[in-house]
């Protein structure tokens, strides 16, 4: 039993009831001062909390002089509707033409249900010019994963992102045939190469780990919620990957002819990157980052007109590489 008052002998839909009042009293309150004023514990008001946001309330929780409070967003029920101007549903049409990467998840079919409404309020004249400017769009996304059979797990999996609940989650690695079993907290969704990666915490690992969603094999929602760490934002996580590896970074210098040079330096391939023009026309690009596959992947896609210099480990691992692939063509 908490320290404070001592508990109510009140039924849950009282203690909620409740719970709303002192969260519409004040500007914002602490889990603390919730345990406080109802005699529960702090897992009954987290359960609790949960039931509020199911119901439809606007609560959230922000972090404040390192203090999680919770509230309401104010006048909520009092928002006007909002606008677009053409211009603005065009880029909105656009947007939507270029989701395929979500075909077979849960989250198209949101989009979807979202221009529906949108164009529902709309005259029907514009309503078709945007669907036939979304149409005529195209998309361009090769090697794009097919979610059809992750359907189930991403609804699981989009319900302990938006209520910050627990999972168990059932991964396959690569190379691997038995799946292992996870004890994770969901942070964030994130998007890669045609493919749709769930970053969070792994228990067991104590450490983070990204999931790719096709490899996932079984969600199972816990009851238990978790606190996202203040402050934490994943591009800082993935900060010296090079893509979605984290491994220890390493210094890369690669030098690139004339003919891709342009390419190349028109891009920014790493947030840490350094590129030098050549007389030649070449560019020579050094950044600091992890995730050895990776970057062998990327740089064997230019072929013989991209040349390691640093460091000497990948130099010689891709060499390795292309002589392989040089033996397979002569025979």
């Amino acid at each position: 039993m908490p320290k404070g008052r001592p508990a109510k002998k009140y039924s849950q839909a009282a203690r909620v009831h409740d719970i709303i009042r002192l969260i519409e009293s004040r500007h914002g309150i602490t889990l603390d001062e919730l345990v406080e004023a109802t005699g529960v514990n702090r897992r009954t008001i987290q359960r609790d909390l949960v039931s509020i946001q199911e119901a439809g309330y606007p609560l959230t929780a922000e972090w404040t002089d390192g203090v999680k409070l919770y509230r309401f967003i104010t006048g909520f029920k009092d928002v006007p509707p909002i606008r677009f101007t053409l211009q603005e549903l065009m880029t909105l049409s656009l947007l939507r033409s270029q989701l395929d990467l979500l075909s077979g998840t849960p989250f198209r079919d949101d989009v979807e249900s979202i221009f529906g409404k949108v164009n529902s309020v709309l005259p029907p004249r514009f309503a078709a010019h945007m669907e036939r400017i979304a149409q005529v769009a195209l998309p361009l996304i090769q090697g794009r994963r097919d979610y059809q059979g992750s359907a189930e797990h991403l609804k699981a999996i989009r319900e302990a992102l938006l209520y910050q609940k627990q999972l168990t989650v059932s991964y396959l690695p690569a190379g691997r045939s038995v799946p292992e079993n996870y004890h994770f907290d969901p942070y964030t969704l994130l998007f890669q190469k045609g493919g749709i990666y769930l970053l969070g915490y792994a228990h067991e690992r104590k450490a983070l780990r990204t999931f790719a969603l096709e490899r996932i094999r079984g969600v199972e929602a816990g009851k238990e919620r978790f606190e996202i760490p203040e402050g934490f934002n994943p591009g800082q996580a993935l900060e010296g990957a090079f893509g979605l590896v984290a491994e220890p970074p390493m210094e890369v210098a690669v030098r690139f002819d004339r003919e891709v040079g342009h390419s190349i330096k028109d891009r920014v391939w790493h947030r840490s990157q350094e590129i030098v023009e050549q007389e030649d026309g070449g560019v020579l690009l050094k950044f600091r980052a992890g995730g050895k596959m990776e970057i062998l992947s990327w740089l064997l896609s230019y072929g013989a007109h991209a040349e390691v210099l640093e460091p000497p480990e990948l130099r010689e691992e891709i060499g390795k590489i292309v002589k392989g692939a040089a033996q397979q063509y002569e025979s």
